[in-house]
């Protein structure tokens, strides 16, 4: 049996939850980066079998080129020129699984676009350098270039530790145009996963947005219940009209916090998972420390004794110091993220 190598692109910050889902996941994988956003691992399970949820997006790895010593120390993006001349170079001398990752295509697959990225800036290279390599691309591949509306894409991508990687895209599937504000299903997923969230447990997002969180834990997490619930009625509406939360597992409520205990009469929360107000986009009218002490008051009654609660926010001196006062919660772990290019954590605390 043949082994693949990949690379998965998640949110930044994230790479020790990442690796410990590859891990479980995958009883034969070899990690062989594990990088800030990005790991390159190697498994003998083809993209059908890995079913992840975690990444934005994934490829499959051609070739890796780390940098000559002095390379690393040039300006501009001559050493991702470098590894592109090297790979058209050596056409017939690529390997057999080399060239199988390039014209080993869907057959509904029929047109490329050739990408390149320096230390994640989309990156404009010499055009004849461009043509020659969309030539050896189209060669090995049988498909035909497309620099707007192709089928799949060719990547070259530099990064700032000093290697380069070609690689071809996996993932087709258009991504979904976000609403301001509103989080990713994989940053949905990841949130829940750092929840442990386990099967027959009641959950919370007391302020659901537009329902990323409460998808994926009801899709993908065995859990008995769901409560949806935010303030803003636009994002209930929009957040009811997701299939998976059409179902009797998940309650979609308009509610602010102050109401939210009137959920929760019988049975208290195994475990809140919830991205709030962060309080730079005048999303409240309080002061966002002050917001933040009734929330977590309101948490801790909600919440069994043991239950966990993962809240991601760019104010985090203002949670660590409302934490503190309150002294109902203990901070278990801290994931230092960039959500949407802005600087973030995500606390995972246990009442």
């Amino acid at each position: 049996m043949g082994r693949f190598l990949y690379y998965g692109s998640f949110v930044p910050g994230m790479q020790e939850v990442v690796e410990t889902v590859v891990r479980r996941r995958l009883s034969d994988v070899s990690v062989i980066k594990l990088l800030d956003g990005a790991i390159i691992f190697e498994t003998g399970s083809s993209y059908d079998r890995l079913n992840f949820f975690c990444f934005n997006n994934i490829f499959a790895v051609i070739d890796i080129q780390d940098a000559d010593s002095d390379m690393q120390n040039t300006t501009g993006i001559e050493p991702l020129e470098s590894h592109i001349r090297k790979i058209i170079r050596k056409k017939g001398s690529l390997s057999e699984e080399a060239l199988q990752t390039i014209s080993g295509n869907n057959k509904k697959i029929k047109t490329f676009r050739l990408v390149c990225s320096f230390e994640n800036v989309p990156a404009s290279i010499n055009e004849t350098l461009r043509q020659n390599t969309e030539d050896f691309i189209a060669e090995n591949s049988s498909l035909n270039t497309d620099r707007s509306g192709a089928d799949t894409e060719f990547w070259f991508l530099y990064r700032r530790e000093g290697f380069s990687v070609f690689m071809k895209r996996l993932t087709h599937s258009l991504e979904k145009r976000l609403h301001p504000g509103e989080l990713s299903s994989q940053l949905g997923w990841l949130l829940c996963e750092i929840g442990e969230l386990a099967p027959g447990e009641t959950v919370v997002d007391p302020f659901c947005g537009y329902g990323a969180i409460p998808e994926a834990a009801v899709k993908h997490f065995h859990i008995k219940k769901f409560y949806a619930l935010d303030a803003d009625s636009r994002c209930i509406k929009i957040t009811r009209q997701r299939p998976p939360l059409q179902t009797e597992r998940c309650e979609i409520h308009t509610s602010d916090i102050s109401l939210i205990t009137d959920f929760f009469m019988k049975d208290k929360a195994d475990a809140i998972i919830t991205d709030p107000p962060w309080g730079i986009y005048r999303e409240t009218e309080i002061p966002i420390e002050e917001f933040y002490r009734e929330m977590l008051s309101r948490f801790s009654i909600i919440l069994k004794s043991g239950g966990r609660c993962v809240i991601l926010t760019a104010a985090r001196q203002e949670l660590e110091a409302v934490a503190a006062k309150i002294n109902c919660f203990s901070i278990t772990k801290v994931f230092s993220v960039l959500v949407s290019g802005k600087k973030a954590a995500v606390y995972k605390m246990v009442k």
